[in-house]
């Protein structure tokens, strides 16, 4: 893959095509991912991130719950490390 650099800079080089990877996905799926995610935090009842926490922490026992934060999970590693969802 990389034949022409070595140790650490080879590591580097690997650590920087991911992250490139990561912002590509990001910009390409960011936007439709924002917006399926505040429909299921309204879905839910709440206008943002530190309420639905909030609400967990206190006990929150929602039928979609589980399934919503499982979307939610499933949307960030589509942008962090896809090849996690093909197990």
């Amino acid at each position: 893959m990389l034949p022409a650099v070595e140790g650490r800079v080879r590591f580097h080089t690997r650590v920087a095509v991911n992250v490139l990877g990561m912002v590509e996905r990001e910009l390409a799926l960011g936007p439709e991912q924002a917006a399926a995610h505040a429909r299921r935090l309204g879905e839910l009842g709440f206008a943002s991130e530190a309420e639905l926490a909030a609400a967990v922490r206190g006990g929150l026992d929602h039928p979609a719950l589980v399934a919503a934060l499982t979307e939610s999970v499933r949307a960030k590693l589509a942008v962090a490390n896809p090849a996690y969802l093909d197990g």
